[in-house]
């Protein structure tokens, strides 16, 4: 289910997975619906289509409710294994490599818009990035998946972190900065759209108390009573604080020339509806506001 908001300078749809906030050219002006398609499944895009003046913002117009002659596609994780030119660069560099380095970063988020296509260049990186801003250290091992070595189980862990008003992305993530603005420029030359994602508060915070993937987030759930029965505030607290720098982070990919920016609440399903109401969706309500 999605549900849609308006605000003076974006239009959000809210989706459990994903949330895509699109963000017009300055001579556009919002409308009052939202028509955006999305999909994980490989399309090819006829030349004498992709090659239309119009396709260069038809992701962000229909998302906008603007009226389109056809149905924008974008795949949710467009560089992958399934290429072999990016599993030259996979089984030879490790993944914060090829994420922050910004030639191979670059490189991985045009491979596939080469290839196929696509309504939009979705700029190579992860939900996991901007976590170093507030002390977290983490890596992405092959074989394992993320991994984060920065422990944040109770209140003094979440007081240990930084201060999200002293974060500065250029000074910490500086590659974000070059990456987004060589691929607005790429994306301006191939017509197309510009995409940029952050991870909803809940997301980042089980993936940092768990310290790597769980399929039951039993630390998590853990914090989650705690808070209820008012033996703590860590949770309430680490996640206001990851709405924070989640929605300055989606801020600054939007400076740094992003059109696009996903949500991805790719944990919720470990909720009740019970919990996602008190803990996920306040947290990423902030983060989209801020955004």
């Amino acid at each position: 289910y999605t549900l849609t908001m308006i605000l003076p300078r974006a239009l959000l749809s809210i989706a459990l997975l994903a949330t895509s906030s699109a963000f017009a050219p300055a001579s556009s002006h919002p409308r009052s619906a939202l028509c955006i398609h999305s999909t994980t499944e490989a399309a090819t895009v006829q030349e004498d289509v992709a090659s239309n003046a119009g396709d260069r913002d038809i992701l962000i117009r229909a998302a906008r409710g603007e009226q389109v002659d056809r149905t924008p596609v974008w795949l949710m994780r467009q560089a992958g294994r399934y290429m072999s030119a990016f599993r030259q660069y996979s089984d030879k560099y490790p993944f914060r490599e090829r994420s922050e380095t910004p030639s191979m970063a670059i490189e991985l988020s045009l491979q596939c818009h080469r290839a196929y296509g696509m309504d939009g260049i979705i700029m190579f990186s992860d939900i996991l990035t901007p976590l170093p801003t507030l002390g977290i250290e983490f890596d992405v091992v092959k074989g394992i998946g993320p991994v984060i070595s920065t422990e944040v189980r109770n209140d003094e862990d979440v007081a240990k972190l930084a201060d999200v008003a002293d974060v500065d992305f250029d000074k910490t993530l500086p590659f974000i900065r070059e990456i987004l603005g060589t691929l607005s420029k790429e994306a301006e030359e191939a017509n197309t759209s510009l995409i940029g994602f952050v991870g909803a508060p809940f997301t980042l915070a089980s993936y940092t108390i768990e310290g790597k993937s769980s399929k039951h987030c039993l630390r998590t759930k853990k914090m989650m009573m705690a808070d209820d029965d008012g033996s703590s505030t860590a949770m309430a607290t680490f996640l206001d604080k990851l709405a924070t720098m989640i929605g300055n982070y989606g801020c600054h990919q939007i400076e740094c020339g992003a059109q696009v920016i996903q949500v991805f609440e790719s944990w919720a399903h470990q909720l009740s509806p019970k919990q996602f109401e008190q803990f996920a969706k306040p947290a990423a309500q902030k983060a989209i506001k801020i955004i």
